[in-house]
């Protein structure tokens, strides 16, 4: 559909996308992310734009989060761009304000709970908190990091006894061949040495040299050989890479893994202090430098120093893998450990990858030596945009050079006597400067093999070595011969980095010369064909249609070899694998297989990736970039990259998610050439011009700059509570702007983990300890005083794990997963995707127990991988609460309500804050619903959301949601996960809540003010005002929360829940403090009394809609999915019993939105813990209605007290 005002074929959306040269969208890409990331409020484009190029920023400007408008006539008609502001959602006067009445049975709760405990009696206990010493955190016991304590006896038995099993089994004799064949082996004594004299080591080695499992081994070696133990902790930034890698080294030494090699992961761990060598991922070394310290060593500070040193002086050696990978714990720990490094002389720091911007690495820590490690792949020739429409175009009968291919090209000739001749004259040339033995071979045979070749390590060619020794004539000489001086080293750098990097201004400008030269050249058909297909496509998005076309190419052009598709996301597999399966050519299962490989497709499906097919079938695989550097399909010989990934990344200027498909990086490039030579010489199809691949970022950014940061930010007040987190994590490698970090404080702010002046508190440092994120760690603490554990354990796990949905390849299967899913959403009441999991969770247990884990896995379309992992992390979780004090071992009564839909939700919306959301009608001339985020940002709900068909009711007023995070996609923001809430948790959990007379228009105004004129007001002038509004219960007030939601209620009803938000907040802070002991009596009163409302007012299903509302609703109710689901919820075959923290036994029950209800308020039973339960003191007792209970100040606006 085309832009309005545009004629089909005028470059807008339609048939014919605007004509934008290549050229010209990279620099408008440019201009834009510059602009971004300065401090300027709006960027102009110069005028004279076309109407064409102006589409393309407008387009771009959307997916950026930035507006643009276009102003002025003619030739004098230019292009503004201007950030947008994140502004508090304005206080709007709705038609239809929600008004808040309490049921008559939370009126008799809240009667009887101010009869016996009225305000102001709490002070004491309140008093008692604050000043109060609390309970002594526990010190991790764990001892997987310290030394083992060995003689030097013991350790010659042990060098005795490897090289006994060495000489005895032929199998490990094999082993350590292969070790001594390895390319890093050679380097064995220079890395030992070289460790021994300096703390900071970078070893950069391409992938298969070796350094993954041997540089352990070296240290470990070289430590024994003196007859001293060490402790050597490996970082992986996977846990299956730290099992797998623990397990080969085991085997390589003919030993089991968890004896001398270990690892400790999530979940799991083998060795342990006896063990010299432990492998685990980034974030358990992260945790442990946190947690054994507590804060940084200062100077000023011994006793904090010593405890810190103590701990790390257990770890001889540190060595962190992959760190091009640029994970945020990676990024983390090495700031932390730079900082401890002049504290512990005895520790040394390994750094390792496989392609890494070294001498930054390097420069970070004070100019580190660097270890080069050549590694080993067949060569790959390169294809870009304009070479594979030429190949397309041709009507020769083969594009592919039979003798590359069958590694016997012009050149191969070349022996091995020879080749080692080559290498050493390289050597020579870069290492000693002396030129002579390289120029002779040059000049004996001045053919294109030997002008080209390449190090058979470094990948360094003769040009290269030239240009970057500022030898000018001799650049001259080979570039007249025919040198391409467009091959890049292993490193990625060419022959004009090399001049460019050595300040070799003239040879720079001779071998730019030469390429803009060689570029003129260019055979005219190849740059007009170019050019006609940049004018037809928009090249933002995958060209379905060319990668048909060239795969028929490949295949008909060659005889075996498969064939690795790079495509961004599971929505371009599909479109691809569907054209391609429609195509005859491609239709023939004997002839060919099609396989998807994304991280959400079935385990059982990836695994066929790995599979050769039987002969004469050729195997085409469709892929994100998860086949970029995780795994190795050694089959591969021909790889067509798209040049795009899907990547989430964080916009801190919006404080939003982002999902859009971007461009790799030059490295990631090269990532994907490499994924075809892994078995032979192969082939790698860019399908992007030369040009976009030379403006292409070197490196992908830093994963710490593209998410938020809140955890992060903690992290650093656990580590030094007298650092400001800004300061802290400036010292990154590449840190988080400044935006971001605000984001970050501002969320631990709300949610009472700081202060206002980012002090940690109580609160912040307990919750801290937890390995979640910090709001779901709140929602725990809620969840415990409710009882209502399980399914907030299920929820915390599944958040910081992935969605147990699968997704199925047919399209009839997509249809049948997605009804499942709607099933499983009627649960608990409906209208929620947090509810959903929570009750596929359920189910699963329940069909485990009773053997039927594989046929509910299969009808709902569960991964089964999924449910083991989450269970296993729920009860890592739930040892940690244990361990923590927040739960007793004996769990019989943590989780009596965890059935009841209002308290469930009550639990969500704790946990949810502050991401709420408004409902609002549709926009005009549009059906899709609204909502509408603290900030005024209007955003929709994502299709794959259980609320996608969520309608607006007028008469009851916008419907109010918790979501995980907002997201930008290609144009748009959404929300994916997300639950319909009642407004009553929300008031106890808000960070302000303000009141105002039902309809006094200057209040509105007032609201709408800036600070300063709300600051004018005299302290006494606000609490006659105050005094004034509540000085009736049944005056009718308006409750502000958080400055923008807006609520009708009494004064009397108001100033209940004033103090209910003390008492919660006073309640967690008496947990946090005491977790062993029961709460207070009032305080234990007023935390039943909270469970008892949130049961009977926090429900939503029935006065929503419930399943009438809800596609699942209109299903119909003897379908053979809700028949099973039936079948597993009778009988007692689930729950998991107190063992699992489940507590629901035979006795609960599931409750079901039937079309008229999702478990009404009045039907819902609260249910206590018997006794104490180690929580409260014994539920309220009947007594007489008591009077309406006044205390001055108490409709104060509150903020901190209020907080959870």
């Amino acid at each position: 559909m085309g832009r309005r005002g545009q004629k089909k074929g005028d470059g807008g959306e339609g048939d014919q996308p605007a004509v934008v040269s290549e050229a010209t969208r990279i620099r408008i890409a440019k201009c834009l992310n510059e602009f971004r990331e300065s401090d300027s409020e709006v960027y102009t484009f110069e005028p004279g734009l076309t109407k064409y190029e102006r589409a393309a920023i407008h387009e771009l400007c959307r997916k950026m989060g930035m507006i643009s408008k276009s102003s002025g006539f003619g030739e004098r008609r230019c292009l503004s761009v201007y950030k947008t502001k994140k502004n508090q959602a304005p206080i709007k006067k709705e038609e239809n304000v929600t008004s808040l009445q309490f049921s008559e049975e939370t009126k008799l709760v809240l009667q009887d709970l101010f009869m016996r405990y009225p305000p102001g009696e709490e002070q004491s206990e309140l008093t008692l908190i604050s000043t109060g010493s609390g309970s002594k955190r526990r010190g991790n016991q764990d001892n997987s990091f310290e030394r083992p304590s060995m003689s030097e006896a013991e350790i010659a038995k042990r060098l005795h006894t490897l090289a006994a099993k060495v000489e005895e089994t032929p199998q490990l004799k094999k082993v350590v061949q292969e070790r001594a064949r390895l390319p890093i082996a050679s380097f064995k004594d220079v890395i030992a040495s070289t460790v021994e004299s300096n703390q900071v080591v970078l070893i950069s080695g391409e992938t298969g040299c070796g350094k993954t499992t041997q540089v352990p081994q070296y240290l470990l070696e070289s430590m024994w050989g003196k007859g001293k133990s060490c402790k050597i902790v490996c970082t992986q930034p996977r846990r299956l890479s730290a099992i797998s890698v623990a397990e080969r080294i085991s085997y390589e030494r003919g030993e089991n893994v968890g004896e001398n090699i270990g690892y400790k992961i999530r979940l799991e761990s083998k060795g342990g202090r006896h063990s010299s060598i432990m492998f685990c991922t980034n974030g358990i070394l992260l945790r442990m430098l946190i947690g054994s310290g507590a804060d940084l060593p200062k100077p000023k500070s011994e006793s904090r120093a010593g405890r810190s040193k103590d701990r790390i002086f257990e770890i001889t050696h540190i060595i962190v893998d992959e760190i091009h990978e640029r994970d945020r714990f990676s990024d983390f720990m090495l700031a932390i450990i730079r900082d401890l490094l002049p504290l512990c002389p005895h520790l040394r720091l390994i750094l390792m990858s496989a392609t890494i911007d070294a001498e930054r690495f390097s420069r970070y820590f004070g100019g580190c030596p660097i270890i080069q490690v050549p590694g080993f792949t067949y060569p790959v020739k390169t294809f870009y945009l304009e070479d594979v429409l030429s190949i397309l175009h041709s009507t020769d009968d083969n594009h592919l050079d039979p003798a590359f291919m069958s590694g016997n090209e012009e050149g191969a000739e070349l022996d091995e006597d020879y080749i080692s001749s080559l290498d050493e004259s390289l050597d020579l040339a870069l290492f000693s400067e002396d030129f002579e033995p390289l120029l002779e071979l040059i000049s004996s045979r001045p053919g294109p093999k030997i002008l080209n070749f390449q190090h058979s390590g470094t990948g360094v060619s003769p040009l290269m070595v030239l240009a970057g020794s500022g030898r000018v004539a001799d650049v001259c000489m080979l570039l007249s011969l025919g040198a391409d001086c467009s091959l890049p080293a292993k490193d990625g750098r060419t022959a004009l980095d090399w001049a460019q990097q050595n300040n070799h201004d003239e040879i720079s400008k001779i071998i730019g010369e030469h390429v803009q030269k060689n570029q003129g050249s260019k055979p005219a058909e190849g740059q007009e064909l170019l050019d006609k297909y940049m004018a037809g496509v928009n090249p933002e998005l995958i060209d379905t249609l060319l990668i048909e076309r060239l795969l028929r190419k490949i295949c008909s052009d060659s005889v075996e070899g498969a064939v690795l598709v790079f495509l961004p996301g599971w929505d371009d597999i599909n479109q691809t694998r569907e054209r391609l399966l429609a195509c005859p050519y491609f239709r023939d299962p004997k002839k060919f297989v099609i396989l998807s490989l994304h991280s959400m497709i079935p385990s059982a499906e990836q695994k066929k990736v790995f599979k050769r097919p039987p002969p004469g079938v050729r195997k085409i695989i469709l892929s994100t970039n998860i086949a970029e550097t995780a795994i190795t399909i050694d089959d591969v010989v021909f790889v067509i990259d798209s040049g795009r990934m899907k990547e989430k990344s964080y916009d801190p200027y919006n404080n939003v998610s982002t999902l859009y498909s971007s461009w790799v990086s030059k490295a990631s490039a090269r990532q994907r050439e490499g994924r075809a030579g892994r078995c032979q010489a192969g082939i790698c199809y860019h399908l992007f011009s030369t040009a976009r691949a030379a403006s292409l970022p070197d490196h992908q950014v830093p994963e710490i700059k593209r998410m938020p940061i809140e955890e992060l930010c903690l992290q650093v007040k656990l580590l030094d509570g007298d650092c400001k987190i800004m300061e802290f994590l400036q010292k990154i490698l590449d840190p988080p702007v400044s935006e971001a970090i605000s984001n970050g404080i501002l969320v631990l702010q709300d949610i009472g983990a700081l202060t206002h002046d980012e002090k940690l508190t109580e609160l912040g440092e307990r919750i801290g300890t937890l390995p979640v994120h910090p709001s779901i760690s709140k929602m725990l603490l809620f969840a415990i005083l409710m009882n209502c554990l399980d399914p907030a354990l299920t929820l915390a796990c599944a958040a910081d794990y992935r969605d147990p949905f699968i997704l199925p390849m047919a399209p009839a299967e997509r249809k049948n997963a997605t009804a499942a899913k709607e099933e499983l959403s009627t649960f608990y009441g409906g209208l929620s995707d947090h509810l959903t999991v929570i009750a596929a969770f359920d189910f699963w247990r329940r069909a485990k127990d009773r053997g039927l884990e594989g046929q509910f896995c299969s009808r709902f379309f569960i991964s089964a991988g999924t449910m083991n992992m989450l269970n296993g992390m729920r009860r890592q979780l739930q040892s940690e609460l244990i361990k923590n004090g927040f739960i007793p071992e004996d769990l019989s009564g943590c989780s009596l309500n965890s059935q009841d839909p209002g308290i469930l939700r009550a639990v969500l919306a704790a946990g949810g804050y502050p991401m709420v959301g408004r409902l609002l009608p549709p926009l005009k001339n549009s059906r899709r619903t609204v909502v509408e985020t603290p900030s005024g940002a209007k955003v929709s709900l994502h299709p794959h959301s259980c609320n996608f068909k969520l309608s607006f009711d007028r008469a009851a007023g916008g419907k109010l949601l918790v979501y995980d995070e907002i997201t930008r996609g290609e144009g748009r923001m959404f929300i994916k996960n997300c639950t319909v809430v009642s407004p009553y948790p929300l008031l106890l959990v808000a960070t302000e809540m303000a009141v105002a007379p039902a309809k006094d228009n200057d209040e509105d105004e007032e609201e709408n003010g800036d600070d300063e004129e709300e600051g004018s007001v005299s302290e006494g002038e606000e609490e006659d005002k105050e005094e004034k509004i509540m000085s009736s219960p049944e005056n009718a007030v308006s409750v502000v929360v958080d400055r923008w939601l807006r609520f009708e209620s009494t004064a009397i009803d108001v100033a209940q829940i004033y103090c209910l938000r003390e008492r919660l907040a006073a309640a967690i802070l008496f947990k946090v403090k005491y977790p062993r002991e029961a709460l207070p009596p009032a305080l234990g009163a007023s935390v039943h009394s909270i469970a008892c409302i949130m049961s009977w007012e926090g429900a939503v299903g029935a006065s929503a809609g419930g399943a009438a509302e809800s596609p699942a609703g209109r299903r119909a109710a003897d379908s053979s999915t809700a028949s099973f689901l039936r079948s597993l919820m009778g009988g007692s075959g689930g729950g998991g019993g107190s063992g699992s923290g489940s507590g629901s036994g035979s006795g609960s029950r599931f409750r079901k939105a039937p079309g008229s209800s999702g478990g009404s308020g009045g039907g819902s039973r609260f249910r206590k813990a018997p006794g104490h339960g180690g929580f409260w003191a014994a539920p309220p007792q009947g007594h007489p209605a008591g009077e309406f209970p006044s205390k001055k100040g108490s409709s104060k606006r509150q903020r901190d007290s209020g907080t959870v």
